[in-house]
């Protein structure tokens, strides 16, 4: 059976099990060892969180992990050295991938459909950013913007990483856009997250011993503003979108009658 884990194998670990969903194992490395987010842990201790995700069968030997798994859940693992029972599929990441990228590429068309004079796709060059997209048309409207896609138009599911996150908390000018992907691969409708229910959502570090590292947010109708707008211009006509209402979102939401 293999070790219990320490605690800084822990968070090693699972910072190897969210970054390796997008990113080869060369890449994380560089990133654990660059940025200064990361900095907690040494080069040594995420050699030992990968190395005791590989003994686990956690992650594949080419880097691939084959759970995803919550914080808790991997402390109970790493507490009894037992694997949980959920298991990775690579045709439901790949969907996931797929969509991502296709939001991405919907909303980029749409900016410059609504002539948007500089737009950059950041996301294409470093996930350090911390969002997708940059949008200005003048030095004093401009737009950092991070990108959750689904194809789902019931309900608004989206995964923020602690770095986005933090992000959001330093970056006046940050944006969530949500993104419904029609099956055509445009987008069918586009609306922004109200950033001052992302801070209410997001969970508390309960210690110095532990933070949380990604939260999966289900956003009511009441966060949600059609379109896309900052706290101060709005970056899509409204005829550039469809009127059908989504994910049950209202005209009414707090960020649109701030």
């Amino acid at each position: 059976m293999p070790s219990l884990a320490t605690e800084p194998t822990r968070r090693a670990a699972l910072r190897w099990l969210n970054e390796l969903r997008v990113a080869g194992v060369p890449r994380v490395r560089m990133l654990f060892h660059s940025h200064p987010r990361y900095a907690d842990l040494t080069p040594a201790q995420y050699a030992e969180g990968l190395a005791w995700l590989m003994r686990m069968g956690m992650v594949t030997l080419s880097g691939r992990p084959v759970v995803e798994v919550s914080e808790g859940e991997l402390r109970d693992a790493m507490a009894s050295a037992v694997v949980p029972r959920v298991l990775w599929s690579q045709a439901t990441e790949d969907a996931k991938k797929a969509t991502g990228a296709a939001g991405e590429r919907a909303l980029l068309r749409l900016l410059r459909q609504g002539g948007v004079p500089h737009i950059k796709h950041v996301a294409a060059l470093s996930d350090a950013y911390g969002y997708d997209v940059e949008a200005a048309r003048s030095t004093s409207e401009r737009a950092h913007i991070e990108v959750k896609s689904t194809t789902d138009p019931t309900r608004l599911v989206i995964h923020l990483t602690r770095h986005e996150y933090e992000v959001m908390t330093k970056d006046a000018e940050w944006c969530l856009a949500a993104v419904l992907v029609g099956s055509d691969g445009n987008a069918a409708n586009v609306a922004t997250v109200d950033r001052r229910w992302i801070y209410s959502a997001v969970p508390a570090d309960q210690g110095m011993q532990g933070r949380w590292e990604s939260v999966r947010l289900t956003v009511p109708a009441y966060a949600l503003a059609p379109g896309l707008v900052t706290e101060s211009w709005a970056l899509l006509a409204d005829g550039l979108l469809p009127s059908c209402p989504v994910w049950a979102s209202r005209p009414s939401s707090p960020l649109a009658s701030a």
